[in-house]
């Protein structure tokens, strides 16, 4: 049985409205990656795969180490997109060969570059930290961080649960 996942609010009697944000934090807790999405200068959609982390009504996203285009982070494509326009979406997913266990999640929020020192920085690096290892060596405290305040989460699921 195919089941929506929309925390706006369900019909009455809808046997998914209490389970909805345990799902949805559940799935943003199990994913290792997504797919943050910007909206480019000519207005076309710009995807770029992610490592984050999810806390109370927040996705953080750093831009770490990894070797990028350009040296300067504040320079990436990504950041400028959301300089400009800050309306973004993420996306995560669960694949699994056997398909009841298909899910994903897509939130929509506005993103902000939020800079070494500023309120939430330094929560958002130790969470990353515990989160993926290979962070313990890179300086995030040191780096801008991506700040998605969630505005609305659609998804998808197949049975309760899943």
């Amino acid at each position: 049985m195919l089941l929506p996942v929309d925390p706006r609010g369900g019909r009455k009697g809808d046997r998914l409205s209490q389970e909805r944000d345990t799902g949805d934090q559940g799935l943003l807790d199990e994913a290792r990656r997504a797919v943050l999405s910007t909206i480019a200068q000519d207005g076309r959609p710009r995807s770029v795969p992610i490592c984050f982390v999810a806390m109370d009504d927040v996705i953080w996203t750093p831009i770490d180490e990894k070797p990028k285009s350009a040296a300067d982070p504040r320079s990436l494509a990504r950041v400028r997109d959301i300089v400009r326009d800050p309306r973004v979406t993420v996306l995560v997913d669960r694949w699994d060969e056997d398909w009841s266990r298909l899910a994903w999640l897509r939130v929509e929020g506005t993103a902000a570059l939020v800079e070494p020192g500023a309120a939430g920085h330094a929560q958002a690096v130790e969470a990353l930290r515990s989160r993926y290892s290979q962070y313990e060596t890179q300086a995030l405290e040191d780096r801008p961080l991506i700040r998605i305040g969630i505005e609305r989460k659609v998804g998808w699921r197949v049975g309760p649960g899943a």
